[in-house]
């Protein structure tokens, strides 16, 4: 592990220095979804804004879905995003893949594929330029793999570097896939390990082994796209699908809960783990927005009768995802033969329980 530097004020945008190994991490408060607003103060605004009318609006932000769904004629709809946020990671071009492979995931969530990207930069404007060249570098890779187009973007000056993209892409309208429509009876299948926010708030620490961190960004660059195309095939007859990203696992299990008007009950030994996600947790590597996270959703979590979890485990439930992994609703006699799927394309995916019959809850067992 490299060095720590003193961390660097707020107020003033740090100054090149060709000797001392870049660290981004050490530059921002929080790092990744991390960085994002709390839930509850999220949702206690929009709940406050007026409802928007349109026959053609599929999905907007009333059931805090992955995106918004405009319909444009009867085979084709608009998939909308936006996300962008603080470094979680200290190599620039790493940073930049994974801030791409992060907003890109949101058509996913959704079942559609990505058109076009608009990127956002927020920069010091004394840094080094050669550090914005390295994440636009890492981004537009993975905006070449993902064939989707960047086709412009706004930068604005700021203390703290932020980086990510608008994403546009299309899909059938009449085959989206949102957060809210679970049914009883479903299995839930998680395609990806959790445990990046504690992982990299370990790192920011310079308390992260580095097989941890390498695990942790495999992870957080692997793109969502392939377990979308294999979700989304006719055979699996998928409900529901989202990402689990800032809001952690429990997070966004609650919308999907409130949304579906059902009760899902989470096997969390079946929880998938990133490598060093325990051992992170335990030695108090806690990103504020696991707190924020669990003071919002933990109102709608309850233990089995029969339960007994490790407050450890417990905790990483609500971990903030950094590019996450999909978290899927489908017909119990389909879940197997989708993570067998879902395993040989290269993602650590688990059926990790069932959705049940309501009024809206997540009980943990």
């Amino acid at each position: 592990m490299t060095s720590t530097p003193t961390v660097s004020d707020t107020t003033t945008p740090p100054q090149p220095d060709a000797t001392a190994p870049v660290r981004l991490t050490q530059r921002v408060k929080a790092g990744g979804c991390a960085s994002k607003l709390a839930p509850g103060i999220l949702n206690s605004v929009l709940s406050r804004l007026p409802a928007q009318h349109d026959d053609n609006l599929l999905v907007g932000f009333a059931t805090s879905d992955d995106a918004g769904v405009y319909r444009i004629n009867d085979h084709q709809a608009l998939v909308q995003t936006v996300d962008f946020f603080t470094p979680m990671v200290d190599d620039p071009f790493t940073f930049g893949r994974i801030a791409a492979t992060n907003a890109l995931s949101d058509v996913y969530a959704m079942g559609g594929s990505a058109l076009t990207a608009l990127s956002i930069v927020c920069f010091p404007q004394n840094e080094d330029p050669h550090l914005l060249e390295q994440i636009l570098r890492g981004g537009l890779s993975v905006m070449q793999e993902a064939e989707c187009i960047v086709v412009g973007g706004h930068s604005v000056r700021d203390p703290e570097i932020k980086f990510g993209y608008a994403v546009t892409g299309l899909i059938d309208p009449n085959r989206v896939l949102k957060n809210c429509t679970a049914q009883p009876g479903d299995a839930l299948v998680l395609a990806k390990s959790i445990g990046t926010g504690v992982v990299t708030t370990a790192l920011k620490q310079g308390r992260a082994e580095y097989a941890w961190v390498d695990a942790a960004i495999r992870s957080m660059t692997q793109s969502n796209r392939i377990a979308s195309e294999i979700a989304t095939r006719a055979e699996f007859d998928a409900h529901s699908m989202t990402d689990v990203t800032g809001f952690g696992l429990m997070g966004h299990s609650r919308e999907v809960a409130l949304g579906s008007g059902v009760r899902l009950i989470i096997d969390v030994a079946s929880v998938p783990l990133l490598e060093g996600a325990s051992a992170a947790a335990q030695a108090g590597c806690i990103p504020a927005g696991l707190l924020a996270n669990r003071e919002f959703a933990e109102c709608l979590v309850e233990d089995d009768p029969h339960a007994r979890i490790e407050e450890t485990l417990r905790a990483l439930l609500y971990d903030p995802q950094t590019s996450g992994g999909l978290l899927i609703a489908l017909p119990p006699a389909n879940a197997d033969r989708l993570v067998a799927e879902l395993r040989q394309a290269g993602y650590p995916a688990a059926k990790i329980g069932q959705v049940g019959e309501g009024p809206a809850k997540i009980i943990l067992r």
